[in-house]
Protein backbone atom coordinates (compact mmCIF):
# COMPACT_ATOMS: atom_id res chain seq x y z
CA UNK A 1 0.00 0.00 0.00
CA UNK A 2 2.76 2.03 0.88
CA UNK A 3 5.06 1.18 -1.99
CA UNK A 4 1.57 1.93 -4.40
CA UNK A 5 1.31 5.69 -3.20
CA UNK A 6 4.82 6.29 -3.86
CA UNK A 7 5.00 5.25 -6.88
CA UNK A 8 1.15 7.59 -8.10
CA UNK A 9 3.23 10.79 -6.31
CA UNK A 10 6.29 10.43 -8.34
CA UNK A 11 4.01 10.04 -11.67
CA UNK A 12 2.42 12.71 -10.52
CA UNK A 13 5.00 15.01 -9.92
CA UNK A 14 6.93 14.23 -13.50
CA UNK A 15 3.92 14.65 -15.41
CA UNK A 16 3.22 18.54 -13.81
CA UNK A 17 6.90 19.36 -14.86
CA UNK A 18 6.36 18.30 -18.41
CA UNK A 19 3.34 20.76 -18.40
CA UNK A 20 5.25 23.70 -16.76
CA UNK A 21 8.19 23.27 -18.99
CA UNK A 22 6.09 23.00 -22.41
CA UNK A 23 4.22 26.36 -21.29
CA UNK A 24 7.81 27.92 -20.67
CA UNK A 25 8.50 27.79 -23.69
CA UNK A 26 6.54 27.95 -26.81
CA UNK A 27 8.00 25.79 -30.01
CA UNK A 28 9.27 27.70 -32.30
CA UNK A 29 10.33 31.03 -30.11
CA UNK A 30 13.58 32.87 -29.87
CA UNK A 31 14.07 35.01 -26.78
CA UNK A 32 14.72 38.64 -27.54
CA UNK A 33 18.93 39.96 -26.92
CA UNK A 34 18.97 42.29 -24.46
CA UNK A 35 20.61 45.59 -25.90
CA UNK A 36 21.31 49.21 -25.20
CA UNK A 37 20.37 51.84 -27.96
CA UNK A 38 21.12 55.55 -28.89
CA UNK A 39 19.80 57.33 -30.56
CA UNK A 40 21.62 59.33 -33.79
CA UNK A 41 22.01 62.74 -33.05
CA UNK A 42 22.19 65.84 -35.32
CA UNK A 43 23.71 69.11 -34.52
CA UNK A 44 26.43 71.25 -35.48
CA UNK A 45 29.71 70.32 -34.34
CA UNK A 46 33.12 72.49 -34.04
CA UNK A 47 36.23 70.07 -35.59
CA UNK A 48 38.96 70.51 -33.58
CA UNK A 49 42.59 70.35 -34.33
CA UNK A 50 45.85 69.51 -32.80
CA UNK A 51 49.41 69.39 -32.77
CA UNK A 52 52.46 68.71 -31.21
CA UNK A 53 53.76 72.24 -29.67
CA UNK A 54 56.95 73.47 -28.12
CA UNK A 55 57.61 76.21 -26.29
CA UNK A 56 59.84 78.58 -26.40
CA UNK A 57 60.48 82.13 -25.15
CA UNK A 58 59.14 85.75 -27.03
CA UNK A 59 62.65 86.90 -26.61
CA UNK A 60 65.99 84.72 -25.82
CA UNK A 61 68.80 86.80 -26.06
CA UNK A 62 72.04 85.02 -25.54
CA UNK A 63 74.40 87.01 -23.33
CA UNK A 64 78.34 86.57 -25.16
CA UNK A 65 81.42 87.88 -23.84
CA UNK A 66 82.31 90.84 -26.46
CA UNK A 67 86.20 90.33 -24.79
CA UNK A 68 88.53 88.38 -23.85
CA UNK A 69 89.67 87.81 -20.40
CA UNK A 70 88.90 85.81 -17.08
CA UNK A 71 85.38 85.78 -15.32
CA UNK A 72 85.74 87.74 -12.31
CA UNK A 73 82.13 87.04 -10.56
CA UNK A 74 78.61 86.42 -11.28
CA UNK A 75 76.25 88.98 -10.14
CA UNK A 76 72.97 87.16 -10.52
CA UNK A 77 70.57 84.63 -8.92
CA UNK A 78 70.39 81.76 -11.88
CA UNK A 79 66.80 81.58 -12.75
CA UNK A 80 65.59 84.95 -10.77
CA UNK A 81 63.86 87.92 -12.86
CA UNK A 82 66.35 90.32 -14.05
CA UNK A 83 65.96 93.83 -15.45
CA UNK A 84 67.24 95.54 -18.34
CA UNK A 85 71.25 97.04 -17.56
CA UNK A 86 71.59 94.72 -14.51
CA UNK A 87 75.32 93.62 -14.18
CA UNK A 88 75.02 89.52 -14.54
CA UNK A 89 79.29 88.78 -14.99
CA UNK A 90 82.29 90.69 -14.91
CA UNK A 91 85.48 89.82 -16.59
CA UNK A 92 88.86 91.17 -14.95
CA UNK A 93 88.57 94.52 -16.01
CA UNK A 94 92.52 95.34 -15.20
CA UNK A 95 94.05 94.62 -18.56
CA UNK A 96 91.76 97.08 -20.55
CA UNK A 97 91.92 99.86 -18.23
CA UNK A 98 95.87 100.07 -18.81
CA UNK A 99 95.20 99.63 -22.42
CA UNK A 100 92.67 102.59 -21.69
CA UNK A 101 95.41 104.58 -19.20
CA UNK A 102 97.94 104.30 -22.71
CA UNK A 103 95.59 105.30 -25.19
CA UNK A 104 94.43 108.64 -23.39
CA UNK A 105 98.33 108.86 -22.86
CA UNK A 106 98.63 108.57 -26.73
CA UNK A 107 95.78 110.92 -26.89
CA UNK A 108 97.50 113.69 -24.34
CA UNK A 109 100.71 113.50 -26.45
CA UNK A 110 99.03 113.95 -29.74
CA UNK A 111 96.98 116.99 -28.21
CA UNK A 112 100.41 118.71 -27.68
CA UNK A 113 101.52 117.51 -30.85
CA UNK A 114 98.74 119.48 -32.45
CA UNK A 115 99.05 122.86 -30.13
CA UNK A 116 102.89 122.80 -31.24
CA UNK A 117 101.85 122.75 -34.91
CA UNK A 118 99.18 125.22 -33.99
CA UNK A 119 102.27 127.81 -32.35
CA UNK A 120 104.35 127.09 -35.52
CA UNK A 121 101.90 127.82 -37.96
CA UNK A 122 101.50 131.46 -36.30
CA UNK A 123 104.99 132.22 -35.95
CA UNK A 124 105.55 131.50 -39.58
CA UNK A 125 102.41 133.08 -40.58
CA UNK A 126 104.17 135.87 -39.01
CA UNK A 127 107.50 135.62 -40.88
CA UNK A 128 105.81 135.38 -43.74
CA UNK A 129 103.63 138.97 -43.17
CA UNK A 130 107.20 140.07 -42.43
CA UNK A 131 109.05 138.76 -45.56
CA UNK A 132 106.10 140.56 -47.76
CA UNK A 133 106.57 143.67 -46.07
CA UNK A 134 109.98 143.54 -46.50
CA UNK A 135 109.34 142.55 -50.44
CA UNK A 136 107.58 146.00 -50.54
CA UNK A 137 109.64 148.35 -49.89
CA UNK A 138 112.51 146.90 -51.56
CA UNK A 139 110.38 146.72 -54.37
CA UNK A 140 109.84 150.56 -53.28
CA UNK A 141 113.16 151.25 -53.43
CA UNK A 142 113.93 149.02 -56.73
CA UNK A 143 111.49 151.51 -58.11
CA UNK A 144 112.48 154.43 -57.00
CA UNK A 145 116.39 154.35 -58.22
CA UNK A 146 115.42 153.17 -61.62
CA UNK A 147 114.34 156.44 -63.17
CA UNK A 148 116.83 158.29 -60.62
CA UNK A 149 119.91 155.98 -62.68
CA UNK A 150 118.53 157.58 -66.02
CA UNK A 151 118.64 160.79 -64.41
CA UNK A 152 122.55 160.02 -63.12
CA UNK A 153 120.97 161.08 -59.68
CA UNK A 154 122.20 157.56 -58.46
CA UNK A 155 124.95 155.33 -59.26
CA UNK A 156 124.49 152.40 -61.19
CA UNK A 157 125.67 150.13 -58.04
CA UNK A 158 123.04 151.95 -55.93
CA UNK A 159 120.54 150.88 -58.11
CA UNK A 160 121.99 147.31 -58.85
CA UNK A 161 121.44 146.86 -54.72
CA UNK A 162 117.98 147.74 -54.47
CA UNK A 163 116.79 144.95 -57.72
CA UNK A 164 118.95 142.77 -56.21
CA UNK A 165 117.68 143.51 -52.18
CA UNK A 166 114.09 143.29 -54.15
CA UNK A 167 114.41 140.01 -55.81
CA UNK A 168 116.08 138.43 -52.16
CA UNK A 169 112.99 139.90 -50.84
CA UNK A 170 110.82 137.81 -53.10
CA UNK A 171 112.76 134.93 -52.65
CA UNK A 172 112.02 135.57 -48.50
CA UNK A 173 108.70 135.75 -48.86
CA UNK A 174 108.61 132.61 -51.26
CA UNK A 175 110.59 130.92 -48.19
CA UNK A 176 108.23 132.01 -45.46
CA UNK A 177 104.77 131.07 -48.15
CA UNK A 178 106.70 127.40 -47.90
CA UNK A 179 107.08 127.38 -44.32
CA UNK A 180 103.65 128.40 -43.46
CA UNK A 181 102.13 125.48 -46.15
CA UNK A 182 104.49 123.03 -44.28
CA UNK A 183 102.93 123.92 -40.69
CA UNK A 184 99.69 124.10 -41.96
CA UNK A 185 100.07 120.14 -43.25
CA UNK A 186 101.68 119.56 -40.01
CA UNK A 187 98.47 120.87 -38.07
CA UNK A 188 96.77 118.65 -40.38
CA UNK A 189 98.54 115.56 -39.75
CA UNK A 190 98.85 116.28 -35.54
CA UNK A 191 94.79 116.89 -35.63
CA UNK A 192 94.43 113.22 -37.71
CA UNK A 193 96.71 111.94 -34.68
CA UNK A 194 94.61 113.50 -32.45
CA UNK A 195 91.14 111.54 -33.87
CA UNK A 196 93.08 108.06 -34.19
CA UNK A 197 93.88 108.38 -30.32
CA UNK A 198 90.84 109.95 -29.79
CA UNK A 199 89.30 106.68 -31.53
CA UNK A 200 91.81 104.39 -29.49
CA UNK A 201 90.59 105.96 -26.40
CA UNK A 202 86.96 105.28 -27.20
CA UNK A 203 87.94 101.67 -28.65
CA UNK A 204 89.32 100.88 -24.69
CA UNK A 205 86.52 102.72 -23.00
CA UNK A 206 84.10 100.32 -25.13
CA UNK A 207 86.22 97.41 -24.30
CA UNK A 208 86.16 97.76 -20.89
CA UNK A 209 82.65 98.52 -20.69
CA UNK A 210 82.67 95.01 -22.75
CA UNK A 211 83.80 93.36 -19.04
CA UNK A 212 80.86 94.09 -17.63
CA UNK A 213 78.02 91.79 -19.31
CA UNK A 214 74.56 93.35 -18.30
CA UNK A 215 71.28 92.22 -19.13
CA UNK A 216 69.64 93.30 -22.45
CA UNK A 217 66.58 92.93 -21.63
CA UNK A 218 63.84 92.29 -18.91
CA UNK A 219 63.28 88.43 -17.96
CA UNK A 220 64.38 85.57 -16.48
CA UNK A 221 68.07 84.81 -16.38
CA UNK A 222 68.89 80.80 -16.97
CA UNK A 223 71.35 78.72 -15.64
CA UNK A 224 75.07 80.01 -15.85
CA UNK A 225 76.98 78.07 -18.58
CA UNK A 226 80.13 79.11 -17.82
CA UNK A 227 81.96 79.38 -14.20
CA UNK A 228 83.83 81.86 -12.56
CA UNK A 229 87.70 81.79 -13.09
CA UNK A 230 87.26 80.50 -16.67
CA UNK A 231 88.56 82.37 -19.37
CA UNK A 232 85.94 83.61 -21.89
CA UNK A 233 85.99 85.41 -25.35
CA UNK A 234 83.37 86.60 -28.16
CA UNK A 235 84.58 83.14 -29.61
CA UNK A 236 83.59 81.19 -26.89
CA UNK A 237 79.16 79.91 -26.46
CA UNK A 238 77.19 81.46 -24.16
CA UNK A 239 78.03 82.78 -20.59
CA UNK A 240 73.64 82.68 -20.10
CA UNK A 241 70.61 83.34 -21.62
CA UNK A 242 67.77 85.75 -20.84
CA UNK A 243 63.95 84.73 -22.05
CA UNK A 244 60.70 86.78 -21.67
CA UNK A 245 58.27 84.47 -20.44
CA UNK A 246 54.76 86.57 -20.77
CA UNK A 247 53.43 85.86 -23.48
CA UNK A 248 55.71 82.96 -24.17
CA UNK A 249 55.63 81.38 -27.89
CA UNK A 250 54.14 77.68 -28.98
CA UNK A 251 55.33 76.47 -32.00
CA UNK A 252 53.49 74.17 -33.58
CA UNK A 253 53.66 72.40 -37.77
CA UNK A 254 50.85 72.28 -39.68
CA UNK A 255 50.30 69.80 -42.79
CA UNK A 256 50.48 71.28 -46.14
CA UNK A 257 46.43 69.66 -46.66
CA UNK A 258 45.93 70.70 -43.28
CA UNK A 259 46.22 74.32 -44.28
CA UNK A 260 44.42 74.16 -47.54
CA UNK A 261 41.65 72.49 -45.44
CA UNK A 262 41.69 75.71 -43.13
CA UNK A 263 42.03 77.58 -45.85
CA UNK A 264 38.67 76.74 -47.95
CA UNK A 265 36.91 76.52 -44.70
CA UNK A 266 37.74 80.10 -44.55
CA UNK A 267 36.73 81.13 -48.07
CA UNK A 268 39.84 80.86 -49.21
CA UNK A 269 40.88 84.85 -49.30
CA UNK A 270 42.50 85.22 -45.88
CA UNK A 271 43.32 81.99 -43.96
CA UNK A 272 45.45 84.06 -41.85
CA UNK A 273 43.24 86.11 -40.82
CA UNK A 274 41.02 83.45 -40.43
CA UNK A 275 43.56 82.10 -37.66
CA UNK A 276 44.34 85.46 -36.27
CA UNK A 277 40.57 84.86 -34.47
CA UNK A 278 41.35 81.25 -33.81
CA UNK A 279 41.73 80.48 -29.87
CA UNK A 280 44.20 78.06 -29.00
CA UNK A 281 43.86 75.80 -25.92
CA UNK A 282 47.12 74.27 -24.68
CA UNK A 283 47.38 70.49 -23.27
CA UNK A 284 50.35 69.74 -20.97
CA UNK A 285 52.69 66.95 -20.52
CA UNK A 286 50.04 65.84 -17.36
CA UNK A 287 46.86 66.05 -19.58
CA UNK A 288 45.65 69.06 -18.04
CA UNK A 289 44.52 71.71 -19.91
CA UNK A 290 46.23 75.28 -19.18
CA UNK A 291 43.76 77.77 -17.82
CA UNK A 292 44.29 80.54 -20.33
CA UNK A 293 43.76 80.63 -23.88
CA UNK A 294 46.25 81.48 -26.38
CA UNK A 295 46.06 83.47 -29.96
CA UNK A 296 47.46 82.91 -33.02
CA UNK A 297 50.83 84.46 -33.47
CA UNK A 298 52.53 83.93 -37.20
CA UNK A 299 52.61 81.56 -39.92
CA UNK A 300 56.13 81.04 -41.45
CA UNK A 301 56.93 81.85 -45.03
CA UNK A 302 56.91 78.76 -46.56
CA UNK A 303 56.35 74.86 -46.55
CA UNK A 304 59.10 72.75 -45.62
CA UNK A 305 59.88 70.83 -48.56
CA UNK A 306 60.78 67.94 -46.47
CA UNK A 307 58.43 67.27 -44.60
CA UNK A 308 55.66 68.65 -45.97
CA UNK A 309 54.75 70.79 -42.39
CA UNK A 310 53.99 74.58 -42.40
CA UNK A 311 55.23 76.32 -38.80
CA UNK A 312 52.82 78.39 -36.88
CA UNK A 313 53.23 80.02 -33.25
CA UNK A 314 50.88 80.82 -30.71
CA UNK A 315 51.01 83.23 -27.92
CA UNK A 316 49.93 82.16 -24.40
CA UNK A 317 49.77 84.69 -21.54
CA UNK A 318 52.34 83.36 -18.86
CA UNK A 319 52.39 85.92 -15.95
CA UNK A 320 53.20 83.29 -13.36
CA UNK A 321 55.71 81.82 -15.35
CA UNK A 322 54.43 78.53 -15.07
CA UNK A 323 55.57 78.02 -18.79
CA UNK A 324 59.07 77.25 -19.53
CA UNK A 325 60.95 76.91 -22.97
CA UNK A 326 61.67 73.72 -24.23
CA UNK A 327 57.94 72.28 -22.62
CA UNK A 328 56.11 70.09 -24.98
CA UNK A 329 52.38 70.25 -25.22
CA UNK A 330 49.17 69.89 -27.52
CA UNK A 331 47.82 72.69 -28.85
CA UNK A 332 44.13 72.44 -30.27
CA UNK A 333 42.25 74.96 -31.79
CA UNK A 334 38.49 74.92 -34.05
CA UNK A 335 39.39 74.60 -37.28
CA UNK A 336 36.11 74.36 -38.78
CA UNK A 337 32.53 74.16 -37.92
CA UNK A 338 30.58 70.64 -39.49
CA UNK A 339 26.76 71.59 -39.94
CA UNK A 340 24.14 69.14 -39.31
CA UNK A 341 26.39 66.13 -38.32
CA UNK A 342 25.27 63.12 -37.64
CA UNK A 343 26.79 61.51 -34.27
CA UNK A 344 26.65 58.24 -32.62
CA UNK A 345 28.85 56.79 -29.40
CA UNK A 346 32.05 55.62 -30.35
CA UNK A 347 31.13 52.25 -29.15
CA UNK A 348 28.33 52.14 -31.61
CA UNK A 349 31.02 51.72 -34.22
CA UNK A 350 32.00 48.08 -35.37
CA UNK A 351 35.63 47.65 -37.41
CA UNK A 352 36.01 44.94 -39.46
CA UNK A 353 39.05 44.70 -41.91
CA UNK A 354 39.01 48.58 -42.68
CA UNK A 355 35.47 48.33 -43.30
CA UNK A 356 32.82 49.96 -40.27
CA UNK A 357 29.27 48.64 -39.63
CA UNK A 358 26.55 49.59 -37.27
CA UNK A 359 23.58 47.92 -35.76
CA UNK A 360 20.07 49.84 -36.42
CA UNK A 361 17.22 48.75 -34.67
CA UNK A 362 13.55 49.17 -36.31
CA UNK A 363 10.48 50.09 -35.01
CA UNK A 364 9.91 46.21 -34.75
CA UNK A 365 13.03 45.86 -33.01
CA UNK A 366 14.36 44.26 -35.98
CA UNK A 367 18.59 44.47 -36.72
CA UNK A 368 19.91 45.26 -39.72
CA UNK A 369 23.69 45.66 -40.13
CA UNK A 370 24.26 48.98 -42.13
CA UNK A 371 27.85 49.99 -43.66
CA UNK A 372 28.79 53.69 -43.11
CA UNK A 373 31.11 56.48 -43.47
CA UNK A 374 32.67 57.26 -40.40
CA UNK A 375 34.33 61.15 -40.00
CA UNK A 376 36.09 63.25 -37.27
CA UNK A 377 35.66 62.07 -33.83
CA UNK A 378 34.29 64.66 -31.22
CA UNK A 379 34.39 63.29 -27.57
CA UNK A 380 33.18 60.35 -27.05
CA UNK A 381 31.10 60.54 -30.18
CA UNK A 382 31.71 59.55 -34.00
CA UNK A 383 30.74 61.89 -36.55
CA UNK A 384 28.82 59.60 -39.72
CA UNK A 385 29.15 61.17 -42.80
CA UNK A 386 27.35 58.10 -44.82
CA UNK A 387 25.24 55.43 -43.77
CA UNK A 388 22.70 56.81 -41.18
CA UNK A 389 19.40 59.15 -40.60
CA UNK A 390 18.99 61.81 -37.82
CA UNK A 391 16.52 59.73 -35.07
CA UNK A 392 17.73 56.43 -35.83
CA UNK A 393 18.25 53.90 -33.25
CA UNK A 394 21.76 52.08 -32.94
CA UNK A 395 23.40 49.56 -30.60
CA UNK A 396 25.87 50.97 -28.52
CA UNK A 397 26.08 47.69 -25.70
CA UNK A 398 25.78 43.97 -26.76
CA UNK A 399 26.97 44.71 -30.47
CA UNK A 400 28.95 41.48 -30.10
CA UNK A 401 25.94 39.48 -29.67
CA UNK A 402 23.95 41.44 -32.91
CA UNK A 403 23.58 40.06 -36.01
CA UNK A 404 20.70 41.36 -39.18
CA UNK A 405 17.38 40.10 -38.69
CA UNK A 406 17.71 39.18 -34.95
CA UNK A 407 15.24 40.97 -32.35
CA UNK A 408 16.51 42.43 -29.52
CA UNK A 409 14.99 43.63 -26.32
CA UNK A 410 16.08 47.23 -26.13
CA UNK A 411 16.95 49.05 -23.24
CA UNK A 412 17.97 52.97 -23.05
CA UNK A 413 15.90 53.88 -25.71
Amino acid sequence: MHAKFVLYWLSGAALVLALGCSRAVPSGQTPATPVVLAQVEQKDVPIYGEWIGTLDGMVNAAIRAQVAGYLLRQAYTEGSYVRRGQLLFEIDPRPFQAVLAQAQGQLALAQGQLALAKAQFIQTKAELVKAEADQVRTQLDSDRFVPLLKEKAVTQQDTDNAVQNNISAKAQVKAAAAQVETAQAQIEAASAAVEASRASVDAASINLGFTKLTAPIDGIAGMAQIQVGNLVSPSTGPVATISTLDPIRAYFTMSEQQYLDFARSAGGSDPEGAMRGMQLDLILADGTTYPHKGRFYFADRHVDPKTGALQLAGLFPNQANILRPGQYGRVRAIVRTEKGALLVPQAAVIELQGAFQIAVVDGANRVSMRSVRPGERFGSQWIIEEGLKPGERVVVEGTDKVRSGMLVSPKGI
